[in-house]
């Protein structure tokens, strides 16, 4: 690397500091045991045996009414953080043969959680909060597939009946290739892609609503939080203008053990297309403390083993953590299979009509619109046929695409990063717009300036955001120009993987290097993921 790249590379390191603040906070809470596999849902089915099989983590007073007086004297947990006594929960993933049996899909890794510190002024959860993410229910998707660009949802696209729709993703993992995008694909891929495409299996992920009016709980344990605009990022609702840690689920399933295998994959509640994927949260932490560690916990690693406060616990003490006794009722049944049918007896049900719902099911429907960004009377209405898509969008990687500019790197020092590069394009953390605003960088030697505008190989105009279409669909070029609302943006990559955008006279917006990457790696078992930036 010459001397000049070295210095703007320096530089931007330091803008990256001062212009994003906050959004790089969060840790990752790896729950590498799995404290039990159970018709256990203390929210969906209080009191009662479970309608369908979770794989449960974290701490290990958990039974049919649990509440939090009971999570916060478990005597381990399953996750790496001692002082979390949180229980996280999802349906479990099996695979079904042609002549009825079921079979537990292994985890890999256990689960993932990502405690993400967006938008201002965060607060912890309160003793008692629980929440439920997503419907058991749904079996169809009422939304464009796939996802426009964030900066033309509105209207419907941004009510909280479509927010939960998308916020459910469903990740085909190719560790030789560039990760897709989180959140991207919000249904199963069949198998007949999955076998040919996802050697490192189908990882699940479920957003949590961030967006909270102040009360511990709801009746439908829903209705007391709202999505941001943007899922992930964005503006609140106005009766929702206190923020929560956004939590994201990740679980890794090993489909591609039964690759060449005939059969199907369902989720427990009977889903066999990813619609009904869904989550439960009830806190286990002390307040206060998880309040300082919201405060304290900001190194932009991500590790919680770079969080001071946190009393960690090996992987081994993890595993050891179960529920133990389970309830009587659930103690000598077989939800790992194989076996006839699925836990529970559950129905397979495809849709494109919701799952019948038992009495006293949680769920949102579109007359529940009291926590929409935007005010509409009803949804749009599902399809009358399931779509259920399976290709995967194009990344860069597959036709080496190297997007460079000539006098800030030169051709021969750039190169096709390891991992996935996420290119964002806004000073704000709470969306994908593009910013205008010039930030002047000093450099060493006149090779490193930018050139005008006619020295531009190509000039198109694309959408906002400028992140997913630049991992789906920049052209071989040596440098790319994307206009947006009458912005020129250009865009470059670097040796060292940062990514810059850059207008006539001075660098406009700085972003990342590989370690803040959707990267993901794999080994004995346990996920390892690179930071990666949720915009």
């Amino acid at each position: 690397m010459t001397s000049s790249s070295k210095h703007i590379f320096m530089s931007i390191l330091l803008l990256l500091a001062n212009f994003f603040g906050y959004v790089d906070c969060f840790w990752r809470l790896p729950c590498n045991g799995r404290a039990g596999v159970a018709r256990i849902d203390p929210l969906a089915q209080h009191g009662r045996v479970g309608n369908h099989a979770h794989v449960i983590h974290g701490g290990n007073n958990f039974g049919f009414d649990s509440a939090y007086s009971d999570l916060i004297k478990s005597e381990c947990t399953s996750c790496g953080v001692k002082q979390d006594r949180s229980v996280y929960w999802t349906p479990a993933l099996y695979f079904e043969s042609p002549d009825g049996t079921v079979e537990l899909v292994n985890q890999v890794g256990g689960m993932l959680v990502y405690y993400l510190l967006f938008g201002e002024k965060v607060q912890a959860f309160p003793a008692g909060f629980q929440i439920i993410a997503g419907d058991a229910y749904r079996r169809n998707f009422t939304l464009p597939v796939p996802d426009p660009p964030k900066s033309e949802w509105a209207g419907d696209a941004i009510t909280e009946y479509s927010l939960r729709q998308k916020a459910v993703g469903f990740n085909c993992l190719n560790y030789g290739k560039n990760p897709e995008p989180t959140l991207f694909r919000h249904f199963f891929p069949d198998k007949t892609y999955l076998d040919a495409n996802c050697p490192d299996g189908l990882r699940f992920e479920l957003m949590f609503p961030s967006c909270w009016a102040g009360e511990e709980d709801s009746t439908d344990h829903m209705s007391h939080v709202a999505y941001p605009d943007q899922v992930i990022t964005g503006n609140c609702p106005e009766k929702f203008n206190r923020r929560l840690p956004s939590m994201l689920f990740e679980t890794i399933w090993d489909t591609n053990a039964f690759k060449g295998k005939a059969g199907r994959f369902l989720i427990s509640n009977g889903d066999p297309t990813g619609y009904g994927y869904h989550g439960d949260f009830m806190n286990g932490w002390d307040p206060d403390f998880l309040q300082q560690a919201i405060e304290t916990c900001t190194n932009p690693s991500g590790k919680v083993e770079d969080c001071p406060l946190f009393e960690l616990q090996s992987q081994p003490e993890q595993n050891k953590c179960n529920i133990d006794p389970l309830p009587t009722l659930c103690a000598d049944e077989d939800t790992k299979g194989p076996r006839q049918g699925l836990p529970g007896d559950v129905k397979v049900f495809s849709g494109p009509d919701d799952a019948k719902k038992p009495a006293g099911a949680s769920s949102i429907s579109p007359a529940a619109e009291s926590t929409s960004a935007v005010t509409s009377t009803s949804a749009p209405a599902p399809s009358t046929e399931m779509v259920v898509p399976t290709l995967s969008y194009t990344s860069a990687s597959e036709s080496n695409t190297v997007i460079t500019a000539a006098n800030v790197v030169k051709p021969s020092e750039s190169v096709t990063p390891d991992t996935d590069t996420t290119v964002t394009a806004s000073k704000s953390t709470e969306s994908d717009i593009v910013s205008a605003e010039s930030v002047n960088i000093s450099t060493e030697s006149s090779d490193t300036s930018v050139k005008s505008t006619t020295d531009l190989t190509e000039s198109r105009t694309i959408p906002t955001p400028v992140s997913s279409d630049l991992s789906t669909s920049a052209p071989p070029a040596s440098m790319t120009s994307y206009t947006t609302d009458g912005t020129l943006v250009n865009v470059f990559l670097v040796r060292e993987t940062v990514t810059v955008t850059v207008d006539v006279d001075a660098v406009v917006m700085t972003s990342i290097s590989t370690t803040a990457a959707g990267y993901r790696k794999r080994a004995a078992g346990v996920h390892h993921h690179g930071h990666r930036r949720f915009l």
